[in-house]
Parts: structure tokens; sequence; C-alpha cells
């Protein structure tokens, strides 16, 4: 591994990529410090406490905790997740977008183009819409959070929000062209990794405090690296389908006459299918810290962060958008039709449609495996934190309150910046990272971080 690091560093493009890469995440950490004009800090804090368990919280998440402290990063790189989304759904029903991702470079750099667009718009819209809603917000002790409102501070918010996100995302597009891995990917690894030293000061102070004993922290440790070694694991699982080209002759030279394989990922939907779904289900909760209604409260209650009905759903969801993602970036029938366009078949499969169903047939047995994987690293926060509220089950609920062990319905108190979706996409970028990482020394005749094999990525 030291040796590997070391490498790293003799090779003069190599260091050049990597230096440049941590100054534009240094300059981005920098920048998410600056706070927003006109918001009062203090009343901000109070309000961002009701917040936990709403799709705020969640979009706060991905924007590095920036928006709980309303800097001019606050909007983060959401915007363009979500114009970039938008896009991959508009191509399956726009026949012009189709033709484009068939295109080729070209095709492809139209669509980023697009993409650009699409998250300026988005942007505007969302830093409007918080800009309004700032104004009209106040704490429980009647302090508002804009002091002086106005079209002034509106517009000023706007400008700022919306030409914070653009940078980062120029931030993010210049670490993929010119640094090393993917830089909306290694944004959002940014912002989460910086929270954990937040979370070991925490443990020591807990220790000092006496709240934390070291069984609990060895077994938190213990937990960490279980969940992460089987993140990995999973990751990097993959169905290979065997694939054989038929020999071919052009001129005088022989082509095909190969075997090789299909991979097919276990988790081919990746982090997406979580963001759908938390988008979804958080919506009740949401609505009801915006509208003070006793109904809906009663209502929303339901819906809270531990609550059997919200464990449900939000597994049910995590499993349809895992499908339904998963649908759209990947057509069986386009790979059929390429593996008949350039002579190869699966042994004992006939080409065209049969070969498409015996792919979709195996690719929804696997993406089944992938989403009950992603619901478990989704729920895992909740059972650490505040574990599953069985009470509140009609007619079972106080029986199972008394029977089921007390670190099952009231969790294992675990107050730490651990959570299966930050830990899904810290572990994913560092492989994927680490993969192009890899590839550079491997193609420099430099040994790699393995020795024996190479890492596989999530792509």
């Amino acid at each position: 591994m030291l040796d590997s690091i070391r490498n790293i560093f003799s090779i003069p493009e190599l260091r050049k990529r990597v230096f440049f890469t941590l100054i534009l995440l240094a300059i981005y950490r920098i920048g998410g410090q600056i706070p927003n004009p006109g918001i009062s800090g203090s009343a901000l804090a109070e309000f961002w406490q009701a917040q936990k368990g709403t799709i705020l919280g969640f979009v706060d998440l991905f924007s590095g905790r920036y928006m709980s402290r309303m800097t001019i990063f606050a909007l983060g790189i959401m915007p363009y997740i979500s114009a970039s989304i938008i896009l991959q759904l508009l191509t399956v029903v726009w026949p012009y977008l189709e033709r484009l991702s068939k295109e080729g470079e070209l095709g492809r750099k139209k669509i980023t183009q697009y993409t650009r667009y699409g998250t300026i718009l988005i942007c505007l819209v969302q830093a409007l819409g918080i800009a309004y809603f700032l104004q009209t917000l106040k704490t429980n002790t009647g302090q508002p959070i804009v002091p002086n409102p106005g079209i002034g501070f509106i517009l000023l918010t706007v400008l700022t929000l919306t030409t914070g996100t653009v940078f980062v995302m120029w931030l993010g597009e210049q670490i993929s062209e010119r640094g090393i891995g993917n830089g909306i990917s290694l944004i959002i690894f940014a912002g989460i990794v910086a929270r954990f030293p937040a979370g070991l000061a925490s443990i020591v102070t807990g220790l000092k405090s006496g709240d934390w004993n070291p069984i609990k922290i060895i077994l938190m440790g213990a937990m960490m690296v279980a969940v992460i070694g089987f993140i990995v694991f999973v990751e990097r699982g993959q169905r290979r389908i065997p694939v054989s080209y038929a020999k071919r002759v052009v001129g005088r030279k022989v082509f095909g006459g190969q075997s090789t394989h299909l991979p097919l990922r276990v988790n081919t939907g990746g982090v997406i299918p979580i963001i759908f779904a938390a988008s979804i289900i958080t919506i009740p909760a949401t609505i009801a810290a915006m509208i003070k209604v006793p109904a809906l409260q009663t209502f929303a209650r339901w819906f809270g962060v531990g609550m059997p009905l919200y464990n449900l759903l939000y597994v049910v969801a995590i499993i349809f958008f895992t499908y339904f993602y998963v649908s759209i970036i990947f057509n069986p029938n386009d790979v059929a039709d390429n593996l008949r366009k350039y002579g190869g078949f699966i042994p004992g499969i006939r080409p065209g449609k049969n070969t498409s169903d015996y792919i979709d047939e195996i690719l929804s047995r696997i993406t089944l495996v992938g989403a009950v994987y992603l619901a478990m690293l989704a729920i895992l926060p909740e059972f650490l934190t505040t574990g599953f509220k069985v009470q509140y089950l009609p007619f079972i609920g106080d029986f199972m309150e008394r029977t089921m062990p007390k670190w099952l319905t009231q969790g294992l108190g675990i107050n730490f910046y651990f959570g299966g979706t930050s830990i899904l996409i810290v572990v994913g970028v560092a492989m994927d990272t680490l993969q192009q990482i890899e590839a550079q020394l491997v193609m420099r005749h430099y040994d790699g971080f393995m020795r024996r094999g190479r890492i596989r990525g999530r792509r």
C-alpha cells in the first residue's frame, strides 16, 4: 500500500491530477463556510433542529450540511443531480434525446449542455422558493430568521444560491476532466467525510462525560467495519453472463471467435433509488413542518422517522424505485441487438428476443437482491438511533413492546454521523477513485493497490 502511494507521487501527470483534485475540493470546503447575507445564524440553527427526518434534512446531507447554515453553497450539487435524473427519464420518452444518446461524444456533449441549463432553471426556482420561505419563518421564541425581508433580500439570495451551485457544478466538471475520479461524486463525498471529525469529537466528549462506555464504542466500530465490508462485497458483486463471438473474415483478417462475459451488477441503480424514495416518503413530515394544522400534524407523526409505517413505506418505495430506475438505465433489448449486430451470442440462447428475455430474467432476480440490500442500508440509521417503535402498531404494539428487547425497540442510542446512505456513497466513490488511480498506475507499469487482481469499481 505504501509503495502504491509512493508511486502515485512519482508520476508527474498523476501527481498533478491528485493535487488539482485536492485543491478544488479545498476551495469547495472554504466556499461552503461563507454565509448567505441577510440571515440570522442563531435563529436558523434553532429552526433546523426541527427539520430532522424531513426532505430538507435529506437534501442537507448532499449539500455537505451547507443548507442548514445557509451558506453560498446551500443548494449544493443536488440541482445538477436532479437535472441529470430528469434528462435520463426524458431520454426514454423523448425520441430527440434518445437519438442524441446514441450519437456518441457529440450527443453526450449536447445532453451535458442541456443538463447545465436544467440545473440553472432548477436553481432559480429553488432559490426563489427558499428566499420567500425564509422570510416567513420564525423560531419558537418568535425570532425572525430574516431580520430585514424584502425584494432586496430575495434577489440577493436567488443570485447568491444560483451562482454558488453553478460554481460547484463547474468545480465538479473540472475535477472530472483534469483531476482524478468523478467530480460530482467527489464533491458529495467531501461533504459527507467532512462530518466524520465532528462525530469522532462527540465520541471523545461522551467518553469524558461518561455517556459513552468502551464496550459501546467497540460495538459501534465493529458494526461500521461489518457494514463497510458488506457494502464493498455487494458493490463488487456481478452476475457474469457468458458471451461468445462468431468468427468473421474481413479481407485477410479473421475477427471474433472469442469468449467473454456480460457483467450485470447486483446494485445497478446505485444510490439513486434511495434518493427517490427518501424524497417521496419525507413529504408528509415536510408539509407538517410548514403548515401548523393539528390533524396534519397527527397524520405526519405516523410517517415520522422510526415509525412502523414510515419504515414499511420506505422499504417498499426503495424496492419500487430500484426496479424503476434500473429499467430506465438498462435496456435488455438494446443489449441483445448490439450482441447480434457484432456477432455475439449467449451459448444455448437464440439471438434476438430470446436473448433479451434471458437477460431481463436474470436482471430482475439480481435487482431484487440489490433492492433489499439498499433497503437494509437505508433503515440502518433509524435502528441505531431510535429503534423500531413497535408500540404504535395496532392491537399487537403493546405486546411487542413488552416482549421484544429494549435495544430493538429503543435503538442503541448511537448519536453518530453514521448512516447507510452516507457510507454507501463514501465507499462507492472511494472504490471508483481507487479504480481510476490503479488504472493510471498499471498503464505506466507500476503496481497498483491490489497486487493480486484488480479493483472493480461500481461501473
